[in-house]
Order: C-alpha cells, then sequence, then structure tokens
C-alpha cells in the first residue's frame, strides 16, 4: 500500500496561541510530509509493500528505514489526532477513570508525563499507553519509535517533544511548550482511544 499525508482536522493556527501556525505548518508539510514519501520509498517493491503500518512496525522495525519513517509517520499521524482547538482541561469519562485509577488523578498523571518528556534526552516522544494487563502507564520513546514496537503497549495519548515540534515558539523551552500542550489536548479523541484498547 501507499501511505498518504493525513488532512489535518483544523487549520494551522488553530491551536495558537498555544502552538503557533509556522510550527504545525512546517511540522506537517515538511517534516511529516518527510517521513511519509521515505517510509513509500522504503517499502516500495519490496514484500513489506502490502502490511499495514501497525504491522510495519511491529514485525519490520529491525528495518532501519521502516523504523525511522515508519515511526515519523504513524506517531504524527496520532498526534494531530490528540489535538483540538477544542481542547483542554482535564480529561472526563472512562478514560478519566481509568487515569485515577492508575495515577490517583489527572494532574499525578500530567506530571509524570511532563517528567517523562522533559527527562528524554535529544529527541522522542512521551505517551500515556494502555499495557498488556489493561492498566495505564507512562513511557518515553526516542527519535521516532513508540510502544506499538515492543509490544510494550498501545498509545492512547503522545507528545513530541522533538524541538521541531516547539522551538519556533518556544526556543529551548520544553517544559513551557508541554505546560501549554495540555491546553489543546482533545479528551474525546483520548477516551476513543482508550475505548480502543478494551
Amino acid at each position: 500500500m501507499t501511505f498518504e499525508l493525513p488532512a489535518l482536522g483544523y487549520a494551522y493556527d488553530a491551536l495558537e496561541p498555544h502552538i503557533d501556525a509556522l510550527t504545525m505548518e512546517i511540522h506537517h508539510t515538511k517534516h511529516h510530509a518527510a517521513y511519509t514519501a521515505n517510509l513509500n520509498g522504503a517499502i516500495d517493491d519490496t514484500d513489506m509493500a502490502d502490511k499495514s503500518i501497525e504491522k510495519l512496525l511491529r514485525d519490520h522495525n529491525d528495518n532501519a528505514a521502516v523504523r525511522n519513517n515508519g515511526g515519523g509517520y504513524w506517531n504524527h499521524c496520532f498526534f494531530w489526532n490528540v489535538m483540538s482547538p477544542d481542547g483542554g482541561g482535564p480529561p472526563s469519562g472512562a478514560v478519566a477513570d481509568a487515569i485515577n485509577a492508575a495515577f490517583g488523578s489527572f494532574e499525578e498523571m500530567q506530571t509524570a508525563l511532563n517528567k517523562a518528556g522533559m527527562t528524554r534526552f535529544g529527541s522522542g516522544w512521551a505517551w500515556l499507553m494502555v499495557t498488556g494487563d489493561g492498566t495505564l502507564a507512562i513511557t518515553s520513546c526516542p527519535n521516532q519509535d513508540n510502544p506499538l514496537m515492543d509490544g510494550s503497549g498501545t498509545p492512547i495519548l503522545g507528545v513530541d517533544v522533538w524541538e521541531h515540534a516547539y522551538y519556533k515558539k518556544y526556543g529551548p523551552g520544553r517544559a513551557d511548550y508541554l505546560a501549554a500542550w495540555w491546553n489543546v489536548v482533545d479528551w474525546d479523541a483520548v477516551n476513543d482511544n482508550y475505548a480502543a484498547t478494551q
């Protein structure tokens, strides 16, 4: 199959002032587009060409081009979908109950995810995921890796902490970016992601 760069569900400036329009446009049309094109190039005319992105990430992550570009493709598709101009605030519904059960409170989970993002050296991602036993956990991964690759869990929320995700607006202020990012988290989407794991 040929993977395509997905359209965003909102305008590049829709997440202002928390994430600026220029960053969103570059991130989507340059970075995500490059991962998409490079993934297609890596699997074209191979026995991987007819596999889903999830299958590629699980079964072919020993291939560096697939791991890096497939991860970049999937991670960004996921990232755009857990943000919304109508996002922010505390979670509700089943995911709120699961967060309270696993972490004690939303604020405790938020602190733990921020810490995972801040302590990820260099580039990478911080994830809230459902583990194999159905509980929630937080992890971080380097580069464009994600928990699907090692089977440690299924992400339901994730934040990109590569510098290209925030440097235009926040400079080296990753903590400021993470604090602002919570204002655009789409909890309806996170609830959908959680429901899909049940």
